[in-house]
């Protein structure tokens, strides 16, 4: 990475007032990222282990992959409308399926050649990312949240413009973890080396401990995914109301409906 640490260098000796200064180092400093995304190790993942884990909008060979489609367009609307960049997705309890529909999303935005997202697990009691994505040895997150590993040492690449970091280490502490300065600062570094357009962050259930409120002042928006004939109405309310007090709610995502009305033929 010395030669891009290099270019940025040289770019920041030549700013000045002059705005060919400013649009020279804006310039390298996309030269610096595109180099990046490239040196991140690629992902392949077994195509027999996502049909299991159910993550459709990779190959989109499911026809369930068009609800996600539906859900990307909509969050991708909001949030160019508001000049956001990172979503949070959580859900009132575990096993509503909050991961798979994070990374359903995070690889359907993926189609968007000129759209850049980053999703990274921050569920880190019970981190689960790895598991669904079949990554057999994760890095760990808390490793990088301390500033102790770089974005280049944790994050992986799936085609040009996903960009995971997965975690296999569970975090004891992690609302400590989640609101300290080195975890902001190593967020605030991730999106200068990389410059996602969307930046998804994995989050614990919200009714299990206090992770998610620790951690809501880092984020523009969330989503809250609710399991059908399991989530309540109360928790749902509990949850939402709890979210827009410290977040923007962009709605709720009902997951795990086993029946569906046929609509126009489809």
């Amino acid at each position: 990475m010395e030669h891009i640490h290099a270019a940025l260098q040289k770019a920041k000796q030549q700013r000045g007032s002059d705005p060919a200064n400013d649009q020279t180092a804006t310039a390298v400093a996309k030269m610096g990222s595109d180099m990046l995304w490239a040196s991140l190790p690629s992902l392949k993942p077994d195509p027999k282990h996502l049909a299991k884990t159910r993550l459709v909008t990779i190959n989109r060979s499911d026809l369930a992959h068009t609800q996600f489609d539906m859900l990307r367009t909509k969050v991708l609307q909001y949030l160019r409308q508001n000049n956001w960049t990172s979503v949070a997705i959580t859900s009132p309890t575990p096993a509503c399926g909050k991961t798979v529909v994070g990374l359903n999303l995070a690889f359907s935005m993926a189609h968007h050649k000129e759209c850049r997202t980053v999703l990274i697990d921050l569920d880190l009691r019970r981190p689960q990312v790895s598991k669904v994505l079949g990554i057999k040895e994760p890095p760990s997150i808390e490793s990088f949240l301390r500033g102790r590993s770089e974005v280049e040492d944790v994050f992986i690449r799936y085609g040009d413009n996903i960009a995971i970091g997965a975690n296999g280490r569970p975090v004891r502490f992690a609302a400590e973890l989640l609101q300290s300065p080195e975890a902001a600062q190593a967020l605030k570094s991730l999106k200068q080396k990389l410059k996602p357009d969307v930046l998804i962050f994995d989050l614990p259930p919200m009714l299990a401990n206090d992770d998610v409120m620790a951690f809501l002042p880092n984020v523009d928006c969330v989503i809250l995914v609710a399991a059908a004939e399991a989530s309540t109405f109360s928790e749902v309310d509990i949850c939402e109301r709890d979210l827009s007090e410290k977040s923007k709610v962009l709605g709720v995502v009902l997951n795990k409906c086993r029946y569906a009305p046929e609509k126009y033929g489809y």
